[in-house]
């Protein structure tokens, strides 16, 4: 009964709490039309303090998302253009001498915000895109012999280009593990192209205004670690993890051949935070399978090597997952 009392109070706490959530919708709606995928996705990794990965074709709105975003939070943003000849320095910032002192001075570089906009990342080398893996992963940055930290949130979104292949780099697998999500963007349909267009015709585009500060997003995040997950949520986790990486232990032999890595510890500890954040922004203080089953493509999708065989059968990423959620047990 105890026990019962503390859910429903938790309950009406994040009710209260996640209220700044409709103001966020609010004002994302004002400017992109549709995407509501997306838009949850980018509330997901900032509640979670998780960085994403948005794929997709270029005329989606995905630079638009993250920067209305920023308006709404009243965040600081800068966008990267990732290009061949981008080098460490231009991210991260670099050393330079001051005549005038006489000594060498730090230049921070624009990864010293709360959002960075990493776009077409795979257009930039590994050295490159490495020198994000710092400051993704330990919210610091090291120049020279100093080392500083990154504001509070901090968030890297970073865009690819699905169909160029040539002058592009693949992402190194450490750095890719490193997303919380991945977010496949898709086209619109055909009213919300036609709300679009009239949107850009009109004489001056609608901008999102600040509605919440990014004190609240911190408040919010403590919040959301609070969220009540029980135990056989946890092992329904767990055995969606592990049936990527053993997947002859859940029936799904077949699939042995296909899958060259499963996920990661990352990965459980990502699509546990995931479900807590999900559950948040639907308003709940409890975490449902439903949550587990619609945070689980984004987390899982670039997790799980494929193998030739794979390949050669036409087998994604998302047919594997797809067999594991009709397969694993549901709570």
């Amino acid at each position: 009964m105890n026990e019962q009392t503390d859910i429903r109070e938790l309950n009406e706490r994040i009710r209260t709490e996640s209220s700044f959530i409709d103001l966020i919708n609010m004002e994302m709606q004002k400017v992109i039309v549709g995407q509501k995928h997306l838009v949850d996705s980018l509330l997901i990794g900032l509640l979670s303090g998780g960085h994403i990965l948005l794929e997709g074709l270029p005329g989606l709105a995905k630079t638009l998302a993250i920067r209305t975003l920023a308006d709404s939070i009243d965040a600081g943003f800068n966008r990267i253009q990732f290009t061949p000849d981008l080098l460490p320095a231009d991210l991260i910032g670099t050393m330079v001498y001051s005549q005038r002192s006489e000594e060498f001075r730090v230049k921070k570089g624009p990864v010293f915000t709360n959002f960075v906009l990493a776009d077409e990342i795979n257009r930039s080398p590994a050295k490159v895109q490495s020198a994000l893996l710092e400051a993704m992963q330990e919210r610091q940055v090291t120049i020279g012999q100093e080392t500083f930290n990154l504001d509070e949130p901090f968030l890297v979104l970073a865009t690819q280009n699905p169909i160029e292949q040539e002058g592009t780099y693949p992402l190194p697998e450490a750095q890719v593990d490193r997303f919380m999500l991945k977010v496949l963007i898709d086209y619109p349909d055909m009213e919300e192209e036609r709300l679009i267009v009239r949107e850009n015709l009109q004489k001056t585009f609608p901008k999102a205004s600040a509605v919440v500060r990014p004190e609240d997003i911190l408040k919010a995040r403590d919040v959301v670690k609070e969220v009540y997950m029980d135990e056989k949520i946890e092992k329904y986790i767990l055995d969606i993890v592990f049936a990527t990486r053993y997947p002859e232990r859940y029936n799904l032999e077949k699939y042995k051949v296909m899958i060259s890595y499963g996920g990661s510890p990352r990965a459980s500890i990502n699509l546990a935070a995931a479900a807590k954040a999900f559950a948040f922004i639907k308003r709940r203080g409890y975490v449902i399978p439903e949550d587990v089953r619609s945070v689980c493509y984004d987390v899982m999708r670039h997790r799980i090597g494929l193998t030739y065989e794979a390949e050669a059968e036409n087998v994604s990423a998302e047919d594997i997952l797809t067999a594991i959620l009709d397969t694993v047990e549901v709570p």
